[in-house]
């Protein structure tokens, strides 16, 4: 069972997000801020990381930055979850080392989706090749 990070500062989106997931058979952990999300990237090697970008303490995309110049965390795959929906957004989410972008309201349809394509892609953490 793959393991998702959900890194959602606010308490509705993130109760929504987690039941959607685990319904969707993955195991869920969460966070609720960027420094939070870098944490347990860290200490849980989740399979992929779902990152809301305005997040309290470090935005989500310092924290990717931060994810993707670990050398323990730099090949998990984030897709970047945010309401800041303009072309400028999504290409500063990519630039920032996120994997794929969905926008709020989540189609969480086209979000499972995404996640197979980049699960199927990933190497499982903790795995040498």
């Amino acid at each position: 069972m793959a393991k998702i990070l959900i890194v959602e500062d606010d308490p509705t989106n993130r109760e929504v997000q987690v039941r959607r997931m685990q319904w969707a058979g993955y195991q869920v952990i969460t966070a609720a801020n960027g420094l939070e999300g870098v944490k347990f990237a860290r200490s849980e090697h989740p399979n992929l990381i779902l990152m809301d970008m305005s997040l309290p303490m470090l935005d989500g995309w310092q924290a990717t930055r931060q994810l993707k110049a670990l050398p323990e965390t730099c090949s998990i795959p984030i897709i970047a979850l945010t309401a800041h929906a303009m072309i400028e957004d999504r290409k500063k989410s990519l630039e920032a080392g996120c994997d794929d972008y969905e926008t709020k309201p989540i189609d969480f349809t086209r979000l499972l989706a995404k996640i197979q394509v980049l699960l199927s892609k990933s190497t499982p953490p903790n795995v040498t090749t």
